[in-house]
């Protein structure tokens, strides 16, 4: 089976900073892989790489076998042409700290944006379509209202479903839970349960370690730009190898 995620050697530089550090990790069709660990550490780089809103520098990252951001020829990589990066990115949708939406569009026209403007759905069609995802984020009721009017953890599951209606094959998620107030932050989580139950591929940075324990299939933990230990959650969390992470997770457990 292909991976649905496969990075090797993967290396970033901002300037002289190395943000990465020869980055391996392989994520399985179905899984949900949950990387967690200090700030700073290049967990929300890798994401960005992911999808190429970040280029990398060195190694290479592919997505359902597809080489990401670049075509390869005799060992050489080209960069593609923008149409060609944006074919790509449809497959991966991104949910960000920050929600992002339109301010000038109810929650059902945010879901619609980008299947009409990208996908060139028909508006009919991708009107259903976003009312049957905002019924499944739990907002149905809430489809005629702009983002003013919505909590930020309907704010967040809006996101959520606008990211879906591009039909990803792979969801990557960046905190995104930090930015809630706490009594907020469960709608969301249930929403992201859900979508793993159905076999969504997930990549989920995250500081939830209750969630990453009951949902994530692997745990990634992240410093200084290196993957220092990855594992089954509760191994992990409950048996750390490393001293680095028996520090880190003695912190925030």
């Amino acid at each position: 089976m292909t991976p649905m995620v496969e990075a090797r050697d993967v290396g970033k530089f901002f300037g002289t900073f190395e943000v990465l550090r020869g980055i391996d990790l392989v994520v399985e069709p179905g899984q949900v892989c949950c990387v967690v660990g200090p700030s700073g550490s290049g967990k929300s780089t890798l994401l960005r790489c992911v999808n190429h809103l970040e280029a990398i520098d060195t190694g290479r990252l592919y997505v359902d076998g597809d080489l990401i951001g670049y075509r390869e020829d005799a060992g050489r990589l080209h960069r593609l042409r923008d149409a060609e990066l944006g074919r790509q990115r449809r497959d991966i949708g991104m949910v960000f700290q920050r929600f992002n939406l339109f301010p000038h569009r109810t929650a059902l026209q945010n879901v619609m944006e980008a299947p009409v403007v990208v996908r060139r759905e028909s508006k009919s069609d991708a009107r259903t379509n976003a009312l049957e995802l905002l019924e499944r984020v739990g907002l149905a009721d809430r489809a005629n209202q702009y983002p003013n009017r919505l909590s930020g953890g309907q704010q967040q599951r809006v996101a959520i479903a606008r990211a879906l209606a591009m039909q990803p094959r792979l969801m990557l998620f960046d905190e995104p839970t930090s930015a809630l107030d706490p009594e907020l932050v469960g709608e969301v989580l249930d929403v992201m349960r859900g979508l793993a139950r159905d076999g969504m591929t997930m990549i989920v940075v995250t500081h939830e370690m209750g969630f990453a324990r009951e949902v994530g299939d692997t745990l990634v933990f992240m410093d200084e730009g290196r993957i220092v230990e990855s594992g089954l959650p509760r191994d992990v969390l409950s048996a750390p190898r490393e001293e680095r992470t028996k520090a880190f997770l003695s912190k925030v457990l």
